[in-house]
């Protein structure tokens, strides 16, 4: 079993997707971060970097005591290897293609460190910094642009960014879900429009998003002013004691 402490963010839809696409058995612990709940101390214990998502997995395949694991990519990279799905485990096995595994890792670090952080850069000055600052609104949003024109441009000749549906593209997906947020138009991106259109329609794509509407998350909206200090003005005074 594992369980996965979640809230309704792109990085926490990504787990949920990738657990709906294998069928490993999860359940989904609230962590509210607009009440503050990822400082807790019990959270803190998985995810000392107080972000969702994490997991704790009851069952690894080595056998021993729960595992538990922080950062979304991370999180992704581990489920795939321990259920072998949606990246190239075996590197022995002479049929896997170790360019496309590369592939896969590539681009997913590619999210991680650029279009998450790119487009949370976005969403924050576009929606929530107290003071509209022109210059980091365009700068954030010509950012989310190019690298929107980078995965549209890798898509032209492949139907996923790895060549199979793979963990790069489930890390992605739920970062252009908000393109509207991000100022950004799908039309202007023909190929990244189709491939998302084509992930979008995944049963188990709708079934994590789903698991988004479900009566722990309603009435959940995020209050920006009572926020603000709790999800963008911490410093180090916050970690050390």
């Amino acid at each position: 079993m594992i369980e996965l402490y979640y809230w309704t963010t792109p990085n926490g839809h990504k787990i949920t997707m990738f657990l709906e696409e294998v069928g490993l058995p999860y359940t989904i612990i609230p962590v509210n971060i607009a009440a503050g709940e990822q400082f807790q101390p019990e959270f803190l214990q998985i995810s000392p970097n107080n972000r969702i998502p994490a997991i704790v997995d009851h069952e690894p395949a080595t056998g021993g005591a729960p595992i538990s694991v922080f950062e979304s990519g991370a999180i992704l990279l581990y489920l795939a290897e321990k259920t072998g799905k949606w990246i190239l485990q075996d590197l022995h096995d002479p049929s896997n293609d170790l360019r496309q595994r590369v592939a896969v890792l590539e681009w997913l670090f590619w999210q991680m460190g650029g279009l998450g952080p790119m487009a949370g850069q976005n969403h924050h000055f576009s929606k929530y910094a107290p003071e509209k600052i022109d210059y980091a609104i365009n700068r954030y949003v010509k950012e989310t642009g190019r690298l929107y024109a980078v995965l549209n441009k890798r898509l032209a000749d492949r139907e996923f960014v790895a060549g199979d549906y793979s963990i790069a593209d489930i890390a992605s997906y739920p970062w252009i879900v908000p393109y509207e947020t991000q100022s950004q138009k799908l039309e202007d991106f023909p190929n990244l429009k189709r491939w998302f259109e084509t992930i979008k329609a995944r049963p188990a794509t709708i079934r994590a998003y789903e698991k988004a509407e479900t009566e722990a998350f309603k009435n959940q909206t995020l209050d920006v002013e009572k926020s603000r200090d709790l999800l963008f003005n911490q410093s180090a005074k916050t970690i050390q004691p």
